[in-house]
C-alpha cells in the first residue's frame, strides 16, 4: 500500500506537498518505522528549492518513531522499539532506515524531543569535536538561538569551555545563560578579546567577522549559511598565523552520536527546546516561520494518518 509523505513540487508553497509514495521496502541492514515526529531544518528548505533532492522525492533527515519491521540480517532493533534516526527521505508516514543510521530513545524522553536531536544536534557535536573543543577554549556560536546553535551551546559549555552566543536580537538571546553561555551577544557587539573556535551557521559578513576575531591555531567550522549573504574577505585577510575555516557536512553513521545526544537529553544533561509544533500538513507554517527566524530552537512537525 502507498504512504503518505512531503514531497518536493516547486510548484507548491513552500514547494513542498502532501502525495502518496510506494510502500519502503527495507534492505537486509535496514529496519521499517512508522514514523510518528519529523524535525525541519533551513537545509531541508534549502533542499527544497535547489535541486538537491529531485522534484517528486521524499524530503527530510530526521525521523522519529516505532520499529515495526526488524532488519533481515538480525542486526538493529527489534519490533516495538522507539527508536529516533538522520536518514534521507524522512518526512514519511514509513521508512527504511539503515541500522547505523538510528538510536534508540530512552524511556522518558518523548519522540517530540528526541526527532529534534539528529541533525542539529550531530551538527554540533562533530563541529565542536572538530573544532578541537576543550576546557580551556572561547568558543564562540554564531546563531546561538536556532536548533544547532543551542545544542552547540550547551555541549561547549559542559565541556568547561567558555560559551560566547551571538544571536540576532536581545529577546532571542533570553534563554542561553540558563543553556551555559558565559557571555550572549547581539551580533558580535562588544567582542574584542580572540576566540579559539567558531560554530558558524550565519555565514555573510558576520562570518568573516569571526575569521578576524579567531586566534592563531583556532578553527571556524561552517555548518549552515542562515543569512543568504555572500561573504567578502578584504585582502591579506587569509595571511598571517596559521588558522582554518572548514566547510562541514555531516557524514558517516549517525548511531553512536545519536545515543549520546538522546541519552544526554533523557537524563536532563542538555535541553531540546521546541520553538514550533504542529501536524505536517502545517508544513508551510512551519518553513515560514523558520525562515522568518521565529523559531528559537526546533520546529517539529507531528505524523498525522
Amino acid at each position: 500500500m502507498p504512504v503518505r509523505a512531503l514531497v518536493v513540487d516547486p510548484s507548491a508553497l513552500a514547494a513542498v506537498r502532501l502525495a502518496e509514495v510506494p510502500d519502503p521496502v527495507p534492505g537486509p541492514g535496514q529496519v521499517l518505522v512508522d514514523v510518528s515526529h519529523v524535525s525541519l531544518n533551513h537545509g531541508d528548505l534549502n533542499d527544497a528549492r535547489s535541486g538537491r533532492v529531485p522534484v517528486g522525492a521524499v524530503l527530510g533527515s530526521d525521523a522519529a518513531g516505532v520499529v515495526v519491521r526488524a532488519a533481515a540480517d538480525g542486526t538493529g532493533p527489534a519490533v516495538g522499539t522507539r527508536v529516533v534516526a538522520l536518514t534521507s527521505g524522512a518526512f514519511a508516514e514509513r521508512v527504511a532506515i539503515d541500522v547505523g543510521a538510528l538510536a534508540e530513545a530512552p524511556k522518558g524522553l518523548d519522540l517530540a524531543e528526541a526527532v529534534a536531536l539528529p541533525v542539529a544536534g550531530v551538527a554540533a557535536l562533530r563541529s565542536l569535536r572538530a573544532a578541537g573543543l576543550g576546557p580551556d577554549k572561547r568558543v564562540l556560536v554564531t546563531g546561538a538561538s536556532g536548533g544547532v546553535g543551542r545544542f552547540a551551546v550547551q555541549l561547549a559549555a559542559r565541556a568547561g569551555a567558555h560559551v560566547i552566543a551571538s544571536v540576532g536580537s536581545t529577546a532571542r538571546g533570553e534563554r542561553l545563560v540558563g543553556f551555559g553561555a558565559d557571555e550572549v551577544l547581539v551580533g558580535l557587539e562588544g567582542l574584542e578579546r580572540a576566540v579559539d573556535v567558531v560554530i558558524d551557521s550565519v555565514g555573510g559578513p558576520q562570518l568573516v567577522a569571526a575569521w578576524n576575531l579567531l586566534a592563531p591555531g583556532g578553527s571556524v567550522q561552517s555548518v549552515g549559511w542562515s543569512s543568504g549573504e555572500p561573504a567578502v574577505f578584504p585582502p591579506y585577510a587569509t595571511v598571517g598565523p596559521s588558522k582554518s575555516l572548514t566547510s562541514f557536512v555531516i557524514e558517516g553513521d549517525a548511531g553512536p552520536d545519536l545515543t549520546v545526544l538522546t541519552e544526554l537529553a533523557a537524563e536532563g544533561a542538555i535541553t531540546v527546546e521546541i520553538g514550533w509544533q504542529g501536524p505536517w500538513d502545517r508544513f508551510a507554517e512551519a518553513a515560514e516561520a523558520l525562515r522568518g527566524r521565529r523559531v528559537s530552537g526546533k520546529a517539529v512537525l507531528r505524523v498525522t494518518r
